[in-house]
Parts: structure tokens; C-alpha cells; sequence
């Protein structure tokens, strides 16, 4: 079935689900509009972050006026770093370089967290593409137009099964009411170049309306060589059917290519400084480092040299083959679609049905010296190479197939809003791992960015199929004139996992099933607003992550042996969350503090073994606990109509809670006691913002303490703090010059020497390793915009 007909076959299944059946049984999510309406959002939609007000969980947002102010082409992710527990590094300005993009909510990591865009699953936004895509690709961050956090737990109706610990949520800006033109041009730092439009229909009758846009983005890296290129672009169009509801559609594409950063050690920083990167555009150099290192390899072994004269010595300044591959890079192109229906079929009962398919093909790349080419490999055209290298292409190669329906009723009636839901996903997912040929030439035989053919080697090829089926239920009550609002309820999910793997490669990783079940999930909430400036709320969470069907990660990313052994005894991870808190606004002041405590169990630990380029199999267990408390703070106060100060503050106690043992009960690794890894304990960050219409001047910093890179916490990476800031002019007189705007921002303004990412290829139990990003340093950029 292609793409369109697995689209509206799965939307139209999903309209004749019976919405007496839906009503009947209706339940809702711990914090939906029954709950949110008990309080308006905010006194000012002005607002740089909305506090969750009449919410039962910790909740904070941003809108689009917030990224507006950011670097054109940020992600959506770095307008939300600054809000309290959240943990977000990237080694570009703008937060978009995948390999490097980390955001972590106490204490959970990336792939422990959900995210949805207009209420589609985007998985758990990992580099490899294994169930979704990154927000960066789903959509223009422009059209972005709130991003919800949700630090401890996300609403039952969260379509994920990654979502341990909290979820992100983002909605895209509807079609504007009026026809109208939007376009933006951005210049900066390392020959930045950037465009955007926006074409908006206006009404065209009867409540249609639409809107289209495209963006591109070309720059080249802060250090080493290589592009970074991205086209997207974005279609929606809603009909609005008035009081029966309304039909919305939307189709968003996107191609990134871009080229890697190095890795770095601690050992690389000290001899070779955090500039230390690829040596892409040298790359007899790179052939040259690849023949001594399989020299020196050889003589280890007591065999004869294959590259006589090339001897086993580096050039001085080069330590290891390590230092520096010659190129990495990684390919997406995604397509990802989805319809609509938001029917109100009473005035009490409501039904939300969206159908969805997305369409991935990835590719990630390392040009190695681990595997030489041998000869008579096949070049890209298919002709045999006469003159093989030391270096071969070495890709991980994704496509992804997968569509699904999400499905909501509500029924409101009194002080009650019932609500069920539910969620079903089928993702077939193929990846492997291959080998493409290099020559022994001053120039390289292959383009990094660019998809590979004729490979003389597959390690790996598997097919891998996910099943998600998940329900929840849920009811909201308000009593006392709305004063009190309670809700419970619970959700179930069953994802069945399988792996088939291709015959006759070199490796055999597993192949077989495994499946996570988990019919009852409760959530519990309560607000109490104690005065109509002043809320108490709290709430129970449990949840469970299902397992991956991968490759690179989860329980197939090891030997079928290994797959074997732990299969049958191999538990989901699960969380219980506590957390509750206050909330205060008062005119232009609001404010919000929470505590929280996490129960984290069945923690799957995997190990990397070797360099990341090598690509050994991992191995992975079931280790133990967590245990995490800590604090959260906010306030945002609107001195005057256009001057807004923020500032958030978290303490983080995150601890692992069992050591780390074999199967006769051995201590592998100490882990008890231990700080769980990039978990800073505390995160200072604060915000200026002067915007009166016409001038805007905005500067924030961001603070954290140290990160733990290893499991026993004997390597680390220093506190930091980083400013940003940006000053912008827009015209309001009449003529031609109304709206256009000009602005600049610089981010890392005082330059600091940081490390950013850190865990980029895993984590070990001790000891320095080659899993650490440097930030960016100052990077500069204008910007003109108009709007018609």
C-alpha cells in the first residue's frame, strides 16, 4: 500500500470508530481544556512563558512571539532551555546538528521523554532514526506556534511510549484569517545563509483556508570544512465546518544534509585543543593515517606491513588514528502527513480523529580506517576499483515506513469532562550497516552528502517491525464554583517488537520478538486554587518505555547469544513521579515553585564497547533504580508593557541506586550512589526582554554545574554559563517600509570555551572517552524581514 492510500485508509478507519461507543466510555487527559479553563493562561499574551495555570502537573510554555525573537532557523528546543529541569546542548548556534542535539528533563534523557507535533508521535527524537523524526525536520521553526513542556508527565493522551519521565509538546500556527505574504532573509557568521516564506490564503470562503511555505538554510561549519544544507517546506489547509467542527490537513518535507563534527576526548581537548575536528579537505593526509594505523596494527600482530613505506609512526601532533576520520555526515530526507477530523457531534460530546504517515530515508556516514577497501570493490558507478585505500565508507542506513491513528471523544456535561482515547502505530523500520569503496587518490572517489550505491560489504541488515497499540481513559471534576478540580485515570499499552535479520551478512545480530504490556498506568491530579491569584496542584504518575526495534539500541543491538540470554528475563523501564507545587500571578507578575520525586526501576544500562566508529554490538541489562528529588522555580515579571524580566532555577538530585552485576551477583561496576550521567545539579537561567512594537532588545544567560560523562563519575565536563542576546527595529509607519523589520543576535556573546554535548557515542562505566561536542563560540547574524 504507498503512502497515500496507508494515509486516509488509516483516517478513514478511524472516523467510523462509533462515537456513542467513544462517549459512553469517555475519559480525558489529567490536564485538558476542563481542567485548563478552571484559570486563563496568562493576563498578557505578551507573556515570554506561560505558566501552566489550572494545571494539575508541572506545565510551562512558549509561544511563537518567544522564537521570533531567537536566530531564524533555531530549533524550536532552544526557545525552551530556559525553562526550570531542562537540560538542552548543541555544538551549533542554532541547536539544529542533530548528532550533537541533547535534551534531557531531570534526570531522563532524550530517549526517555515524548514528543508529539500537533498531537503526532515524533518518537523519541534520537539521532538514528528508529520511530520518528526530529522536530527540526517536522517542521519550519517558524511555523512553530507553542511548544509546551511538561517536566515530570506528560497528559495520558500523549501519543508515545518513550515518555518516562516528561514530554514536549508542539503545535503549529493555524492559517492567518487574511491573505498575506511573509519572507525573511538571514546572513551571518561562517557564510550563514538563510530564507524564508510564507504564503497565507486568507478566508477564501465558507471557512477554508491554507497556507504554504519553503526554507532553506546553507552554512558552512564553525571549525574543520563541510556545508550544512537543509530545504523545507510546510503545507496546511483547515475548513471550517463551524459549529460541527472542522477538517485539517497538512503535508511537511524535508532534506538535511550535513557534515559532521568530530568527537572528542578529554585526551584529544588537552593535545589538540576543542578546534580539533575531521580532516575533511585533506584527505591524503587521512590516507596517509589510515596506512600507518593498519601498519602499526600489523606489526602489533607480528605480520607483514600492507603499506610498505608508509611506516608506523604518526606525524608529530597526531596521537592516535582517533584524532581525526577524514569526513562523517548525515542524511535525512523525511515526508510526514497527516489529516484531521475535529468533530462536535452535541454541544457535550466531541470526537478528534488524526490520521498520519511518515516516510523517512537516512543515512549516516564515517569515512574509517578500521576497514580498508579491497580491491576490486565497486565506486559509486559500479566499476571495480584498481587502486584501493586504507579508508573505506562506512554508512548506517535507515528507511522508515510508519502510519497511524490517534482517536479522542470527550464528553463535558456538568461539573464532569469524561474522555477515552486511543492510539495505534505500525512502523516498519529497516536499517544495516555497509561498507563502499575508497581509492588510494590525493581526492576522494565519493561525496560525503550524498546517498552511497555499490557497497562491497554489509556487516549488518535487519528488518524490524513495531505494533503500538495504547489506550487511555480519564475523568476531570470541578466543585465548589470551580475552586477544586480533580482527575484520575490510567492508560494502557502494548508494543510488540520484532527483528528479522537479513542472511548472509558478515555479523548475525538478533533477530527474533520481544513485546512490552502494560494494561494499567494510573495518573491522579488535584488543583485548588486558594485565592484567584494563588493554585496548590499536584499529581501520581506511572509509566512505562517500551523496548525499540533497532539495531543500534535496545534489545536487538546485541549477538543473537546475547538476544537469547536476556530476552526472556529483559523488563520495560518504568517511572512513578510525585511532584507538586504553587502557582501565583498577580497583574504582570506570575510565578511558579515545585518539588518533585521520581522512582525510576528496570533501568536498561548499555554499554559501548570500543570506539564509536567501530560499531561493536552493545550490551544491555536491566542495573537497578533511580532515585531523583528536586526543586523548580520560575517568575516572570512584566516591569512595564514592554519590559519583561524571567529567570528559572532547578536543583536536580539524581542517583543511581544499585551497583551494576553479572549474573552470579559480581559487582560489575560500583554504580550505588553514583550522580546519574549529564545530570548538572543545578541550572541558573534568566531572561531581559524589551519589545514596545518597534525596538526589541532581549539578552538571557544559562548556567549549569558540572556533567558526569562516566557511570562512576570520574570524568566530567566543567560548569558553564552562556549569554545570548539579539536588538531589533521594525518599521510601523506607513508606506512601503511598514513591517519590515531589521534585526541581529549573537549567540555564545562572550565567547566561551565549552564543552556541550557529551555521551554522543555513549557512555562508559570509567575513564576518558571519545563521546564529547564542543559548543560554538560566538557566532553573529541579521536579519531583514517583511511582511505583505
Amino acid at each position: 500500500m504507498d503512502r497515500l492510500s496507508y494515509l486516509f485508509a488509516s483516517v478513514a478507519f478511524a472516523a467510523l470508530i462509533p462515537a456513542p461507543l467513544l462517549a459512553d466510555v469517555a475519559a480525558s487527559s489529567a490536564d485538558t481544556a476542563a481542567t485548563t479553563d478552571a484559570a486563563p493562561a496568562s493576563d498578557n499574551a505578551q507573556d515570554i512563558v506561560v505558566l501552566g495555570f489550572g494545571r494539575s502537573r508541572q506545565v510551562q510554555s512558549v509561544t511563537d512571539i518567544d522564537i521570533a525573537r531567537m536566530t531564524p532557523g533555531s530549533s524550536p528546543l532552544k526557545a525552551i532551555e530556559k525553562l526550570p529541569g531542562v537540560n538542552f546542548q548543541a555544538s551549533d548556534p542554532f541547536g539544529a546538528y542533530e548528532w550533537a542535539v541533547r535534551i534531557s528533563l531531570r534526570g531522563f534523557n532524550q530517549n526517555q521523554l515524548g514528543f508529539t507535533l500537533d498531537d503526532v508521535p515524533l518518537g523519541d527524537m534520537t539521532y538514528g532514526n528508529v520511530n520518528g523524526l526530529h522536530i527540526s525536520r517536522a517542521i519550519i521553526s517558524e511555523n512553530v506556534g507553542r511548544t509546551e513542556v511538561a517536566q515530570g508527565a506528560g497528559a495520558l493522551g500523549t501519543a508515545s511510549t518513550s515518555n518516562l519521565g516528561g514530554t514536549i509538546q508542539f503545535t503549529s500556527q493555524a492559517p492567518a484569517e487574511t491573505a498575506g505574504i511573509k519572507a525573511s532573509g538571514t546572513y551571518g557568521a561562517d557564510d550563514t545563509e538563510r530564507a524564508y516564506v510564507r504564503l497565507d490564503s486568507g478566508d477564501l470562503g465558507g471557512g477554508l483556508k491554507g497556507t504554504v511555505s519553503y526554507a532553506f538554510l546553507h552554512t558552512t561549519k564553525w571549525k574543520g570544512d563541510g556545508p550544512q544544507r537543509q530545504h523545507q517546506a510546510n503545507a496546511k489547509i483547515v475548513k471550517d465546518l463551524g459549529d460541527l467542527g472542522s477538517i485539517t490537513g497538512f503535508l511537511n518535507f524535508s532534506d538535511r544534509r550535513e557534515t559532521d563534527y568530530q568527537d572528542l576526548s578529554l585526551d584529544i581537548i588537552r593535545r589538540r585543543g576543542l578546534r580539533d575536528d575531521n580532516l575533511t579537505g585533506q584527505y591524503a593526509l587521512a590516507v596517509q593515517l589510515g596506512k600507518i594505523f593498519q601498519n602499526q596494527a600489523a606489526a602489533a600482530a607480528g605480520a607483514p606491513l600492507p603499506w610498505a613505506g608508509a611506516g608506523t609512526t604518526f606525524p608529530a601532533g597526531v596521537g592516535t588514528v582517533d584524532d581525526g576520520y577524514y569526513d562523517a555526515g548525515g542524511l535525512r530526507r523525511d515526508y510526514l502527513g497527516g489529516v484531521t477530523f475535529d468533530a462536535h457531534l452535541t454541544p457535550d460530546i466531541s470526537l478528534k480523529t488524526t490520521g498520519y504517515y511518515h516516510d523517512n530515508k537516512g543515512q549516516g556516514s564515517w569515512i574509517t580506517p578500521y576497514t580498508p577497501t579491497p580491491l576490486g570493490a565497486p565506486d559509486q558507478d559500479g566499476a571495480a576499483i584498481t587502486n584501493p585505500g586504507p579508508l573505506s565508507f562506512r554508512t548506517t542506513e535507515y528507511v522508515i515506513h510508519r502510519g497511524g491513528v490517534i482517536s479522542d471523544a470527550r464528553w463535558e456535561k456538568g461539573i464532569n469532562t469524561l474522555e477515552v482515547g486511543g492510539w495505534y502505530e505500525s512502523n516498519s523500520f529497516t536499517q544495516a550497516r555497509r561498507y563502499y569503496g575508497m581509492t588510494d587518490t590525493s581526492e576522494p572517489n565519493r561525496p560525503t552528502l550524498q546517498f552511497q550505491d555499490n557497497p562491497f560489504q554489509t556487516d549488518w541488515a535487519g528488518k524490524y517491525d513495531t505494533e503500538t497499540v495504547q489506550y487511555h481513559v480519564e475523568d476531570t471534576i470541578k466543585l465548589f464554583d470551580d475552586k477544586l478540580a480533580l482527575n484520575g485515570g490510567w492508560k494502557g499499552t502494548h508494543v510488540i517488537n520484532s527483528a528479522n535479520m537479513q542472511p548472509g551478512t558478515v555479523q548475525t545480530l538478533a533477530g527474533g520478538r520481544i513485546d512490552a504490556k502494560d494494561w494499567f498506568q494510573p495518573q491522579a491530579g488535584i488543583v485548588y486554587h486558594l485565592t484567584p491569584s494563588a493554585e496548590l496542584f499536584a499529581d501520581y504518575t506511572e509509566n512505562m518505555r517500551a523496548f525499540v526495534s533497532s539495531a543500534t539500541t535496545g534489545p536487538f543491538s546485541t549477538t543473537q547469544a546475547g538476544f537469547d540470554g536476556i530476552k526472556g528475563t529483559l523488563k520495560p523501564e518504568r517511572s512513578k513521579t510525585y511532584e507538586g507545587g504553587v502557582r501565583y500571578r498577580s497583574g504582570p507578575f506570575q510565578a511558579s515553585a515545585v518539588g518533585y520525586y521520581v522512582d525510576f526501576t528496570n533501568r536498561l544500562l548499555s554499554f559501548s564497547n570500543g570506539a564509536g566508529i567501530q560499531g561493536n554490538p552493545a550490551t544491555l541489562n536491566n542495573v537497578g533504580s533511580v532515585h531523583t528529588y528536586g526543586a523548580e522555580l520560575t517568575a516572570n515579571y512584566r516591569i512595564l508593557k514592554p519590559v519583561s524580566l524571567f529567570a528559572s532555577y532547578s536543583y536536580t538530585h539524581s542517583q543511581y541506586a544499585d551497583d551494576v552485576l553479572d549474573a552470579s551477583g559480581k559487582v560489575l561496576v560500583a554504580t550505588d550512589g553514583k550522580t546519574v550521567v549529564d545530570t548538572p545539579k543545578h541550572m541558573l537561567k534568566g531572561e531581559v526582554v524589551y519589545d514596545d512594537g518597534r525596538f526589541m532588545g532581549r539578552i538571557g544567560a544559562d548556567y549549569m554545574t558540572k556533567r558526569y560523562f562516566t557511570y562512576l563519575n570520574d570524568e566530567s565536563v566543567p560548569s558553564r554559563v552562556l549569554v545570548d542576546a539579539s536588538i531589533g527595529y521594525t518599521f510601523r509607519d506607513e508606506g512601503f517600509l511598514k513591517g519590515f523589520a531589521i534585526e541581529a543576535s549573537v549567540t555564545n556573546l562572550t565567547d566561551k570555551k565549552y564543552i556541550s554535548t557529551i555521551g554522543s557515542n555513549g557512555f562508559t562505566a570509567s575513564g576518558d572517552s571519545q563521546t564529547l561536542l564542543a559548543g560554538a563560540p560566538r557566532q553573529w547574524f541579521v536579519t531583514l524581514k517583511k511582511g505583505f
